[in-house]
């Protein structure tokens, strides 16, 4: 790399690093300010506080705010370097435009590599002690269902309890059928359904099998059953954004599982996934706008600048949250709403490239 390099990327990436720091100590502040009586009152103990709760916390609100710290940086340091003439300097020494873009986008695909790890690996390992700590002393997380729980296991074996709690793992009145077409094949009935976390199975107290087979039936009953079936604890109650503790691969594996029960829950995983996906992507493309935006020297300056700036990231950030929300209660395709705010906002970036002062 030439010294042009080393001096952008420094400038870029110390601006956003300094940047987002003195936010987070702000927000944290904040943040204890808001919580302390929630953590004095439940007596969160302070090493707890610290490095259960804040220090993940840390990760998270990085991986949140990155693109629009990313805009932010470039929109400060290039419009200084634009008010000091120093970018018409370089472009009189006859270095090219596009070659003076080259250290931005290396900044920036190293800023969106850490993005992508940061949201599909990192935080979801440190959410894990954060939610923890959050559902202990903060808020509950999980929430048991209503009475009469009906759910879809299987293409076509459905299951029924009339209530279920999440804190011991246990259920009353459990009924499990399976069909053939519209024909009644299989069913399995227990007073109590209890999950056992060491064998991964389900315990079944009383039950009672019927399997009918053309005119012919087989009953069975018995004290206790212990089975394994398409069901998983998690299926019986509402954990609060539980697809923060999952990482890709995992986040992968739910979205399968949900589909394969038929479960509405795999559209908002898939939501979920695209949108890691496609965030780091909005690192590169908004650096493309914020240098086209702020190298021009203009009247205002640095001010002008930051406020078109800040007006364009919140306009990306509003069209996401759209889009995901048509895409979670609507019929939009995830992968369409997590990249037509990208696209869109890719096509401005190239235009501005087009009549930027060159």
């Amino acid at each position: 790399m030439k010294l042009l390099d080393i001096y952008i990327i420094k400038k870029f990436l110390g601006t956003f690093f300094y940047a987002i720091s003195l936010l987070i100590i702000i927000v944290i502040i904040f943040d204890i300010s808001e919580n302390i009586d929630e953590f004095l009152e439940k007596d969160a103990p302070l090493n707890e506080i610290i490095f259960s709760y804040y220090l993940n916390f840390v990760p998270y609100f990085i991986n949140l705010f990155v693109y629009l710290f990313t805009f932010i940086s470039v929109i400060f340091f290039t419009s200084k370097l634009a008010s000091n003439t120093e970018i018409v300097a370089m472009l009189s020494g006859g270095v090219s435009y596009y070659r003076f873009l080259r250290p931005y986008f290396i900044s920036a695909i190293i800023l969106a590599i850490m993005s992508f790890y940061l949201g599909n690996f990192l935080i979801p390992k440190t959410n894990i002690k954060r939610r923890e700590f959050k559902d202990r002393y903060m808020e509950n997380l999980n929430q048991d269902k209503e009475r009469n729980i009906h759910l879809k296991i299987g293409p076509q074996t459905y299951i029924y309890l009339e209530n279920y709690n999440s804190s011991t793992n246990t259920g009353t009145k459990f009924s499990l059928e399976e069909f053939d077409g519209n024909k009644l094949i299989y069913k399995l009935m227990g007073d109590r359904l209890k999950w056992d976390s060491t064998t991964n199975l389900w315990s079944i107290d009383n039950y009672n099998i019927r399997e009918i087979e053309d005119v012919r039936e087989t009953l069975r009953r018995g004290d206790r059953l212990d089975t394994n079936i398409n069901l998983k604890p998690y299926d019986l109650y509402v954990k609060k954004e539980d697809f923060e503790e999952m990482n890709y691969w995992e986040l992968n594996d739910r979205i399968e599982e949900e589909r394969l029960k038929g479960s509405v829950k795999a559209k908002i995983y898939d939501v979920e996934r695209h949108k890691r996906l496609a965030a780091p992507f909005a690192t590169i493309i908004l650096t493309l706008i914020g240098v086209t935006l702020s190298s021009r020297k203009m009247r205002g300056g640095i001010g002008m600048h930051l406020g078109l700036g800040i007006a364009f990231t919140f306009t990306y950030i509003l069209f996401m949250q759209v889009t995901m929300v048509f895409a979670t209660l609507g019929n939009l395709s995830p992968f369409l709403a997590a990249w037509i705010p990208n696209i869109v906002f890719a096509v401005v970036g190239l235009v501005l490239l087009r009549t930027a002062q060159k």
